[in-house]
């Protein structure tokens, strides 16, 4: 399956929504409760298209990655697939390729995941994430790539 990356725009908006009900709407509702206008305003101060790519998977819209490039770091703001896309390999692509910009940088990947979402954290584990931190909701991890 051919994976790629497109820039999202403001259009792209409602795909993300639906998207991240999708992907994480039974994480959210395992923590918090699945709350439309609080998921509405969530979206709509933390969609931004310009740190924001959307996935395709053989030229079709898939999922979404938000990536912050800090000085010191990769932050992984966001990975989702639609459920139909999830299991292929794409996401350890992806954060294989973030690890190895990451690496040539000279910097570290950081994010975080959710306590209840174990089939992301063992993906990250696998990849070599380790833990920095943690609560009763969510994980923080961390890999160290440097040349």
């Amino acid at each position: 399956m051919e994976v790629g990356l497109r820039d999202a725009t403001p259009a792209d908006s409602d795909f993300c929504f639906a998207l991240h009900e999708a992907a994480l709407g039974p994480y959210v509702t395992a923590v918090w409760g699945w709350d439309e206008a609080v998921q509405r305003d969530f979206h709509a101060r933390g969609f931004d298209p310009p740190h924001t790519k959307i996935i395709t998977m053989n030229g079709v819209d898939a999922g979404r990655l938000d990536v912050e490039r800090r000085p010191d770091e990769l932050y992984v703001g966001l990975i989702e697939l639609l459920p139909a896309y999830q299991g292929k390999g794409a996401g350890g692509r992806l954060l294989r390729d973030l690890i190895a910009e990451a690496a040539a940088r000279g910097q570290a990947i950081c994010l975080e995941v959710l306590v209840v979402n174990t089939r992301a954290y063992d993906l990250y584990a696998r990849l070599g994430f380790r833990e920095t931190g943690r609560d009763d909701l969510k994980v923080w991890m961390r890999i160290e790539v440097y040349r």
